[in-house]
Formats: C-alpha cells, structure tokens, sequence
C-alpha cells in the first residue's frame, strides 16, 4: 500500500499543503462523481471537511462541491454542470480561501489540543470544524476556576511563538513508538495502515493526522475560546473561533 494512494488517485495535497492548482486526467466520470488520476482536493477526515472548487477543461468550468471516498476518490460535481469525459486533461484549482482557512483552524485544533494536554491530561474524544470555527471534545472531569480564560490564554501563547509545524510519514512500528502519538481516546488509526502521518508542532504536540495545516502557529491567526459545554459526566466541549 502507497501512503499517498487512494484508490487509483494520487493524493498530491499530502505532500504539499500549499498546492491549490495542478493538471489531472480523468479515469472516471458519472454526474455522481469524477475520479483522476492525481488530486490535490483535500477529501475530508478528522473533522476537516472536504474542498471546494473547479475543473476547467476545453473551455468549460465544472465546480467541485465536496468529495466522496470509496474505493476511489469521487469529486461530487455542482448538480446539472458539465461532466468532462473518461481521457479528458484538466486543468483543477482547489478554493483557496476556503482551504487556507480550514488549515488555519485544523492547526489551531491541535494547539488547543497539545494545550490541554500538556496542562490537563486530557484526551480528545471527538472534534468538528468549518472555516474558522470548531469544536473539541475532551474526557476532563473537572472544569477548574479560571479554565476558559487559562486555555485561551496559553493557546495564544503558543500561536505568539511561532511554533514550527512539521509533517512526515513514519512506519507503523516507529510512529507508535513516540509517546503519547494518539491524542484521542480511541485509537483511530486502522490497524492495517503500514506507515502513519505524524503532524508536528515543534515542542508542542505530535500525534497521528491525515488532514491539512499550516507551517507555523503564528500563521493560525488568534484562538478564542467561545464556550464551553457539558457533555455529560467526565466530557466537556470546548467551542473556539479563528480570527486575524
């Protein structure tokens, strides 16, 4: 198995998060999805959506509104736009906007993370975002005096200095080897995958993460902590914005 293979689809956005436009061919094209041979569409996962954007081909624009996963990777066309044909060379653009802030906040996720962690002992037990927004949940008993504030503070913190963030695959064996790689409380890494995709921020936090990010917490912009919720006995969800 290829990290980067999905299916029959080279997944270019794995190695290079900063690609946002690239020449594909089409291997399979219904209205209900197009599958090429490489992407840079990021195709959702850990709580990171799926990208938007376009095809063009042969002077015609078909938008791309998400991506399905299966056994090949199908980006979902806009309903009733043109489909470009099995052979056809195109010409992909992946929304910048969009993606750049879903980065931003996918980063942002894991300083709140390593944050608690480090400070709480805290495991994830689950997590959502969209552009500038998410959600996070930990297994934490208490709330203590002050914690909003505390969390908040330190996240910024972190941002503040410049954190770098490193991404490398690693064989199996040596990933589960680096302490504390899994910050979920189940572990989410299928058993079968051979070699697992390490997200580094430097003096931070390191864990297993198939999605997209930043290169350094100061690109994050600043994490507020917009409430926190009760989640039943042990869980509590911690709402965050992303702004400039």
């Amino acid at each position: 198995m290829t990290f980067d293979l999905h299916g029959r689809t080279r997944r270019l956005e794995l190695a290079d998060q900063g690609l946002r436009s690239f020449e594909a061919v089409v291997l399979e094209a219904t209205p209900d999805g197009i599958v090429l041979d490489r992407s840079a569409f990021y195709p959702g996962g850990g709580g990171q959506p799926p990208d938007h954007g376009v095809l063009l081909w042969q002077g015609v624009e078909t938008r791309i509104e998400g991506v399905r996963k299966g056994d090949d990777l199908h980006l979902v066309p806009a309903a009733d736009d043109p489909i470009p044909p099995a052979g056809t060379v195109v010409r992909a653009a992946v929304a910048d906007e969009r993606r750049s802030a879903l980065m931003r906040t996918h980063s942002g996720l894991h300083v709140l993370c390593g944050v608690v962690f480090r400070d709480y002992g805290a495991l994830v037990t689950g997590g959502n975002m969209e552009p500038m927004t998410a959600r996070m949940d930990f297994n934490l008993p208490e709330v203590p005096p002050g914690f909003k504030e505390a969390i908040e503070d330190a996240c910024n913190a972190e941002i503040a200095a410049d954190r770098r963030i490193d991404v490398r695959v690693l064989p199996r064996a040596e990933a589960f080897a680096i302490p504390d790689i899994i910050r979920t409380a189940t572990n989410l890494v299928p058993e079968e995958i051979p070699e697992v995709r390490i997200v580094d921020i430097v003096g931070l936090d390191t864990q297993a993460d198939g999605g997209t990010h930043v290169a350094s917490t100061k690109q994050i912009g600043r994490i507020k902590v917009a409430k926190i919720e009760s989640k039943g006995r042990g869980f509590r969800r911690l709402r965050i914005t992303i702004s400039d």
